[in-house]
């Protein structure tokens, strides 16, 4: 960077400084009275901090109270909107203000100003009143922009080169235009997008610092932008940009080989705004000005990896000295549908770094390393070799029976990077456009040391911030938490895939319903969920059904599947219990509502016994798959999830206030539980699928009369009780056999299916050293030998379903449905499993909400955090004598209300606030 860009870098800095300081003694000046320990903070809009492309016509605010004191509660909030931050806090130029609103919504309130204008900067505050009267100085300023919200605001062109080369597969093109700026620079905004994945460079260096952007959508409808603040990155005078594309998810492989699945040729869309200093403006746009050539990138794809010849690379590309008089000329597609929308979910970014654990050649000769993480991304290295030499990469999750590198599992994917030397001076490179799911990775064609200074493994995923923290006494329970988030982290690459590392890493419906409750407890995956849904509407077909993968790249008759297109009412509904957004119930509604109008089209008298189901996936079968005694009902299953796709549209029905539907919805629901039990249960309660996934499901869903209820949780009971106290169940019922148990009074034997350590049990992958989710119970089995390589990812998170189950009962973390995203909260653990502690925290859109209990000789502890503008039930666990809160007797603190006994539980309510409660306790290990 030259002097004058630096110089003009330091200057804005010093006055985003200045800024600050300014907006910080201003908030905190304009209100008198007000309480140092009480504030306004962590203002977001639509889920994300100072956006720069918003495309709502009404953005929503969010903000968190902070303060330590008990049992406050926002009365009013004042919301103030402008078009400059310094004159905002001095209460001039305002845009909209809400005025003083009664009311405690501190969450998602919607802006109500004029329309707002394309590029429109925003500026906004807050300040709340609480029920103490006390008013909060005003917050800090934050802003959103606008993006682009007409077609006509788009005046660059969808450019394409014109290899006859290029086709899946193929090199990367990459794309250079240079262009000069004749003024002092107040602010540039890049507007881009492709066909296929890229990565932008201006004046050489990289653009942002997301992966695989635009991101995956349904392509042919919904296509993302993304837009980068470039002010620093350009200078007065000469410039130049470039752009690198990769197949991607656009027209590279996917399921089954098939490729150009959304088109055949690359494209850039590329959009570069300038305002200058004295207010004029100036584009650089994607047209016919551009040049085009190959490179270094021989070929990249999601599934084989990446071929990257450095004796190609152009250094200096992206500079406006670089000579590109050999390169192509490009050509414009006028034909390309504009059907953009600006980024909606949170982008791939890189994360943790792993050095190597240790490097060892395997019985077979192989040389590999192990990084002691099964993780998703890529390795970088620093090494050096010969002019010409040629290295390879390859990457496995597991080593077989003996110890050699094992990679059947992956089926035609090849997870393989090559590697060709330019010269013999260090090189550093890590790859572009592809990813792989890998613990181990295997070195050909490289004899030179491999340790941690010149090797190193980065996770990537989708930029989420971990919400949630559980961890008990019990290490094995700790490991497998850890497993989950990995799993998470691992298949949460812009939409929630199936697996990572095989030839599949598609968006699977029946993983992401199972794993749903669980994500939202581990991250912050409410923008994560909602994109993606989205593209579930757009990719639903006309008559409701909804394809088994999302985004569709299956055929047309692979949809509606029970327990896996349930994803479009269960997803929605778990999503608004998790933040309070009623905005998904209104955005899928119509969808909910068409997959359920699918169901009833093909039942008859109710009963949905049509169509092909996947059933109780991999479920434990003992040695035969099809005839194992846990085999549950197809069709069976497709009737529960009839039932429970149509309670949650009634849910969605009622919050909406669509009350003809809850109506019609309800009479349904009456009907599809008669045929469910006049079809599936006998006059004393029995299943005719006597499996614990049939009386999990019936039970989870309400399916039986109420009295006979307790008599299928027995049944339960004791089918558990048959296989040695091991759960069978498959996908569609191990995320609630755990919650039927505690609900029915059982939850010493849902501890008990916690910590078996044996096959089939979520600790027995533990105990065999996994550090993600298996696809199957016994990937790997106790002799050392894999189950079929044609499916067996060792990275698969639906069995971590059991995550919900710890968070929610065994830590007690809890929303109440009347007051859904932790408005109103339920803190009621349940000791059990020999352990002798467990604490959850979980981050909600309110602030921190805690539980942390001990148990110590008898004496039982309970930590609790209420954060401000919430209130919660706790139900203490056992209780023999009197309770202190903070070593004060309970029934003296006037915070503390509605105390009373339920069965062996006291019951009471409280405020925002920490408590600490202690009692010695009657026993523990069974629900009450």
């Amino acid at each position: 960077m030259n002097y004058i860009a630096k110089k003009g870098v330091l200057k804005r800095v010093c006055l985003s400084i200045l800024i600050l300081f300014s907006l910080h003694h201003a908030g905190f000046s304009q209100a008198q009275n007000i309480p140092v320990n009480f504030r306004v903070d962590n203002l977001i809009c639509e889920y994300k901090v100072n956006p720069i492309a918003v495309d709502v016509a009404n953005p929503r605010l969010s903000w968190k109270l902070i303060t330590p004191d008990r049992n406050i509660q926002q009365t009013a909030y004042e919301i103030r909107v402008g078009s400059n931050a310094v004159s905002l806090t001095k209460g001039k130029d305002i845009l909209w203000t809400s005025g003083k609103v009664l009311s405690d919504q501190s969450v998602l309130v919607y802006y109500g100003g004029t329309m707002l204008q394309s590029r429109q900067k925003c500026y906004w505050q807050v300040r709340v009143w609480n029920n103490k009267n006390q008013v909060t100085p005003w917050s800090m300023v934050n802003f959103w922009k606008m993006g682009l919200l007409k077609p006509e605001d788009w005046t660059a062109k969808w450019i394409q080169n014109n290899y006859q080369s290029d086709t899946t597969g193929g090199p990367s093109p990459m794309f250079r235009k240079t262009f000069k700026l004749d003024h002092k620079i107040r602010a540039a905004h890049l507007y881009i997008t492709a066909h296929g994945v890229f990565e932008a460079q201006i004046n050489g260096k990289r653009v942002g610092n997301d992966y695989f952007t635009p991101g995956w959508t349904s392509y042919n409808k919904r296509i993302q932008y993304q837009v980068y603040d470039v002010t620093s990155m350009l200078q007065k005078g000469d410039n130049a940009t470039g752009v690198t594309i990769g197949d991607g998810w656009y027209r590279g492989y996917t399921y089954n080989r098939k490729k150009n699945v959304y088109g055949k040729k690359l494209a850039l869309l590329y959009q570069l705004e300038v305002v200058y200093t004295n207010g004029k403006r100036q584009l650089i746009t994607s047209d016919k000005s551009w040049k085009v050539a190959y490179g270094p990138i021989r070929s990249s794809s999601f599934f084989d990896g990446e071929v990257y010849d450095s004796r190609k690379e152009k250094p200096g590309w992206t500079t406006p000295a670089f000579r590109d008089l050999t390169w192509d000329t490009v050509k414009t597609d006028e034909t390309i549908k504009d059907n953009l929308i600006a980024t909606a979910g949170p982008t791939v970014k890189k994360h943790e770094k792993f050095l190597p654990l240790k490097v060892f050649t395997t019985p077979e000769g192989d040389r590999v390393v192990d990084f002691g993480q099964n993780l998703v991304g890529w390795v970088q290295f620093k090494l050096k070799a010969n002019a010409g030499d040629t290295m390879k990469l390859f990457h496995a999750e597991v080593l077989d029976q003996k110890g050699n590198f094992y990679t059947k599992n992956l089926r035609t994917a090849k997870q393989e990077i090559t590697y060709v030397f330019k010269d013999d001076s260090v090189e550093t490179f890590e790859p572009h456009f592809t990813f792989q799911g890998f613990r181990f990775l295997k070195v050909v064609g490289y004899k030179g040391p491999l340790d941690s200074t010149n090797l190193a493994a980065y996770a990537v995923y989708s930029d989420m911030a971990q919400t949630g923290h559980f961890s008990t006494s019990n290490p094995l329970i700790n490991q497998l938490q850890h497993n989950i988030q990995w799993g998470q982290k691992g298949n949460f690459i812009d939409i929630p895939t199936d697996c990572p590392q095989r030839d599949e890493r598609m968006g699977w419906t029946g993983d992401a319903q199972a794993f749903c409750r669980t994500a939202t407890f581990n991250m912050d995956v409410a923008g994560f969920f909602t994109k993606w849904l989205k593209d579930l509407s757009a990719d639903q077909h006309k008559d409701g059904a909804v394809p088994y993968v999302v985004p569709n790249v299956l055929d047309s008759v692979s949809a509606a599947a029970s327990g896996w297109s349930d994803v479009a009412t269960i997803a929605p509904w778990n999503i608004y219990l998790a933040y309070g957004d009623r905005q998904v119930l209104q955005q899928q509604y119509e969808s909910m509502k068409a997959w359920v109008g699918y169901i009833q089209q093909h039942s008859r008298n109710y009963l949905w016994d049509t169509g092909n189901h996947f059933g109780d996936w991999l479920f434990y079968a003992g040695t035969n798959y099809e005839d194992g005694a846990a085999l549950t009902d197809k069709n069976l299953i497709a009737q529960a999830f009839y039932a429970h796709s149509t309670q949650l549209l009634i849910n969605a029905a009622k919050i909406l206030g669509k009350n003809e539907d809850v109506q019609k919805y309800t009479q349904l629901l009456v009907n599809v539980k008669q045929a469910f039990q006049s079809e599936y249960v006998t006059p004393n309660g029995r299943m005719i699928s006597g499996t614990q996934t049939s009386y999990v499901l019936a039970l989870n869903f309400d399916l039986l009369p109420v009295n006979l209820r307790l008599s299928a949780a027995k049944r339960l009971v004791h089918n558990i009780e048959d296989y040695d106290e091991h759960i069978t169940t498959g996908f569609l019922g191990t995320p609630y056999i755990c919650h039927v148990l505690s609900r029915f009074g059982y939850t010493d034997i849902a501890y008990d299916l916690l910590m078996k350590e044996s096959y089939p049990s979520w600790l027995y992958p533990v105990k065999n050293g996994a550090t993600t989710i298996w696809e199957r119970w016994d990937g790997i089995k106790p002799d050392k030998s894999f189950e079929d390589p044609e499916m067996n990812s060792f990275n698969h998170y639906a069995y971590g379903a059991i995550g919900d189950w710890m968070y929610r009962v065994i830590a007690g973390i809890n929303t109440d449905e009347s007051g859904p995203g932790f408005h109103k909260i339920i803190i009621a653990p349940h000791p059990g499993g020999k352990l002798t502690s467990a604490q959850a925290e979980l981050e909600t859109m309110y602030g921190k909400v805690k539980s942390a209990w001990s148990i110590d000789n008898g004496i039982f502890t309970l930590d609790v955090i209420v954060p401000p503008n919430t209130s919660a039930q706790i139900v203490l666990p056992a209780v023999t004598d009197q309770i202190t809160e903070s070593g004060l007797d309970i029934n003296t603190e006037k915070e503390i209300t509605g105390i009373q006994k339920v069965g062996d539980n006291e019951q009471l309510y409280v405020g925002s606030g920490t408590y600490h409660f202690v009692y010695t306790l009657k026993t523990y290990g069974k629900a009450n």
